[in-house]
């Protein structure tokens, strides 16, 4: 008899401990962060981050095949389980940032992006070079990758400091920021790193144009952003080779620069609308750097071109979610902080998948939450936790206090 009452009790305690947690009159940080933040931009991410798994564990056969030798075999799912220690290691990340209230995490984005810079500047001089770019430096046992930590912080500082045009329009932040921008955007070029240039140049047009500069200084920061890309067209040769090789493409190129943009191509149409199945793909084994930037490709060979589709209607619904959340947002500084946060996240994942398809030339860019990588999953849990933190809302807080619910009595 005492067996069978425990149970309900224990089940009762259990429940009633869930309830003072994360129940609506919670005043914990758990509580609280629970009602207030946008449970669907989570699932989003989370889904991303679990089909990510999937994908590299379809790609680490193929990638530990490639670089395995006479000396050193990899084990076939080797890169899908240490991608499951950097999971590990970023959801907790993203959940605490989340939970950061707005001022604190401003100030620490600005401190962060402060020392990135610094970082950034240093990859030149003690940088460890990969596949002909130097973009990382190493600490101890590892390394990272300072421009993706720098991205998302570089968003929060420009948008603080766009914000004070709502106080102040005569404020210079239009100058200051393009110079900040434009330092980035060198220090970028002489790893070389083209793609990240694009992505931290187009997001400051973006946080540009929600602050609510003139037309005329759209019109001619277009003019300036056409003139810059035929700048680096005649004088920045890694610019000219990427973008000769993908349009007027030689014997010799189509070998070397073009094989990686025709090889992620046909790997991504190989297994038709609904693909070859989980681990019956072919084509990724002579496809390069089918784990990171070519990971797309993959999914479409083994998943099909449904679930690509499906993917990029993930990112696509991350971004309409947050510019739906926005369109009520009275502080400044949040919006344009979520805003280009939003916009970071979409124009790489656009990239990357422009380039899978081969529409765009390579850039070495990864996929957001899906491509395998240690330095690029916590940085993007770090600039997600801070779009959700920058998104929180307390959903009582705007409603009339003259509102009643009906009642049974």
């Amino acid at each position: 008899m005492n067996d069978t009452v425990e149970v309900p009790e224990a089940g009762n305690e259990v429940r009633r401990r869930v309830q003072q947690q994360l129940g609506r009159a919670s005043k914990t940080r758990a509580g609280m962060w629970f009602w207030e933040v946008d449970r669907v931009l989570l699932t989003l991410a989370l889904l991303l981050i679990a089909i990510g798994l999937v994908a590299v564990a379809a790609a680490s056969p193929a990638t530990a095949r490639r670089y395995s030798d006479a000396t050193h075999v990899m084990a076939p799912m080797y890169y899908f389980w240490r991608q499951l220690v950097w999971v590990c290691i970023c959801v907790p990340v993203l959940v605490t940032v989340s939970m950061l209230p707005v001022t604190l995490a401003r100030r620490l984005a600005l401190i962060g992006a402060g020392v990135f810079l610094v970082c950034l500047a240093l990859v030149p001089i003690v940088g460890h070079e990969v596949n002909g770019a130097k973009r990382w430096i190493g600490v101890g046992i590892s390394e990272f990758q300072p421009s993706e930590f720098l991205k998302p912080l570089f968003i929060v500082a420009t948008a603080w400091m766009l914000s004070f045009r709502a106080k102040d329009p005569q404020l210079p932040v239009l100058f200051v920021t393009g110079a900040l921008t434009a330092l980035i955007g060198v220090l970028l070029m002489l790893q070389p790193d083209f793609g990240q240039t694009i992505v931290f140049g187009s997001v400051w047009l973006i946080l540009l144009m929600i602050s609510g500069i003139s037309p005329a200084a759209i019109a001619g920061l277009g003019g300036t952003a056409v003139a810059g890309v035929i700048s680096a067209y005649l004088f920045y040769g890694t610019a000219r080779t990427r973008i000769d090789n993908f349009l007027f493409p030689t014997k010799d190129a189509a070998l070397a620069e073009r094989y990686q943009v025709e090889m992620a191509h046909d790997t991504l149409t190989a297994g038709g609308l609904t693909g070859t199945g989980p681990g019956n793909g072919m084509m990724k084994f002579r496809l390069p750097e089918g784990h990171t930037d070519y990971i797309f490709s993959v999914i479409g060979e083994e998943f099909g071109l449904i679930a690509c589709a499906v993917i990029a209607l993930l990112y696509l619904a991350i971004v309409i979610r947050v510019l739906m959340k926005l369109l009520d947002e009275e502080d400044a500084f949040r919006l344009l902080a979520a805003a280009g946060l939003a916009a970071q996240f979409g124009v790489q994942s656009l990239i990357n998948m422009a380039v899978n398809t081969g529409i765009a030339p390579s850039k070495g860019m990864t996929l957001p939450f899906i491509s395998y990588g240690g330095s690029s999953m916590i940085a993007l849990a770090i600039g997600y936790g801070l779009l959700l933190a920058f998104t929180r809302r307390n959903p009582y807080l705007k409603r009339s206090p003259y509102t009643g619910r009906w009642s049974n009595a």
